[in-house]
């Protein structure tokens, strides 16, 4: 009998690295199309999903999403910074575009994740970030100059914290303040450590809370909300799980390299597939109660550092008073 291996797959919430999975074999997915491009450094890369075949090969909804990797963030340049807030500013407003959302459309931010846990305060923080402007256009719309549109922010906390489901308080908010579209930020699960703080994917396919840590929820998705759902996520954390799997496949491709016959190097570990050794690796962790999440240590100003990138670069695109040419990085 053959045994559900399904549940022991390599976690990413990237489109991106589930596309690099799933065409490793070198044949492309009908119905995934994908191009990329290059700013000095700054990679952006688009990938459709336009049928449910491409859909079901990647473990990704059917639409359209970006990836921008940057990996120089990590060197903290602040020339860099603000060349990647601008390069996220201009994607987002081809985003906008192409979904058709209007310059004058009223866009709710909602900062999804627990401020209280630094990895998962990307919300938050870029929250703290936005400029936010409805309740000009409330109090006094005759005071407010050109260029601007009505735009709020709220990060509802979590679960655990709130007692509340976060989709309901989406939910509640939305129904009352009636945006036109939706923005919604968390912190993400990638399988690639370099990915980790140096990536930034935005999607039209709405966002789960929790999904960056496994927990699936009711989604803040149009179907959910009644609104396009738009999110931005980054990757903060790695699952251990992965990490080991990653270094058993350096390991044998080292190995490789030198020898035809790894076998008597490696032993029965050569022949199991990707998914059996995730098995093992997660057997050996299930004493512990759970697979364990990895984050680098200067996660701190990491996340900062992202946080107000994403938001100078929001504040750009949903505001055409903000140049988005010459968008700093910091907003505080």
């Amino acid at each position: 009998m053959d045994l559900d291996l399904s549940a022991y797959s390599v976690r990413t919430d990237l489109a991106l690295e589930a596309n690099e999975m799933a065409s490793s074999a070198g044949s492309s997915i009908p119905g995934v199309h994908t191009s990329n491009v290059e700013h000095d450094g700054i990679r952006v890369s688009l990938i459709d999903i336009t049928s449910q075949e491409g859909s079901r090969a990647l473990g990704k909804l059917p639409g359209h999403y970006i990836t921008i990797e940057v990996p120089a963030l990590r060197q903290k340049d602040s020339d860099l910074q603000n060349r990647v807030a601008t390069v996220l500013a201009q994607e987002f407003e081809k985003f906008l575009q192409k979904l058709n959302i209007s310059r004058d459309a009223k866009v709710l931010i909602i900062g999804l994740g627990n401020w209280n846990v630094t990895p998962d305060a990307l919300g938050p923080i870029v929250v703290e970030n936005v400029m936010v402007t409805r309740h000009y256009f409330e109090l006094m719309p005759d005071q407010v100059s050109p260029g601007y549109r009505a735009v709020s922010a709220v990060a509802p906390g979590v679960l655990g914290t709130t007692g509340i489901e976060t989709g309901e308080i989406v939910q509640g908010i939305v129904d009352r303040s009636k945006p036109d579209l939706v923005i919604a930020i968390d912190a993400l699960a990638s399988r690639s450590l370099e990915r980790v703080n140096t990536t930034i994917q935005i999607a039209d396919t709405g966002i789960h809370p929790g999904s960056g840590i496994g927990s699936k929820r009711k989604g803040l998705t149009l179907e959910t909300l009644g609104v396009p759902c738009i999110a931005i996520g980054v990757p903060t954390v790695v699952y251990a799980s992965t990490i080991v799997n990653n270094a058993f496949d350096m390991m044998q491709n080292h190995f490789r390299q030198r020898t035809a016959n790894t076998e008597h190097i490696l032993g029965l570990l050569d022949n199991l597939k990707e998914q059996e050794r995730l098995q093992l690796v997660k057997e050996v962790l299930n004493p512990l109660g759970h697979d364990l999440l990895v984050t680098p240590k200067e996660i701190d100003q990491f996340i900062e550092d992202i946080a107000n990138i994403i938001a100078s670069g929001l504040n750009a695109a949903l505001h055409e008073a903000v140049d988005a040419d010459n968008v700093s990085a910091y907003t505080h």
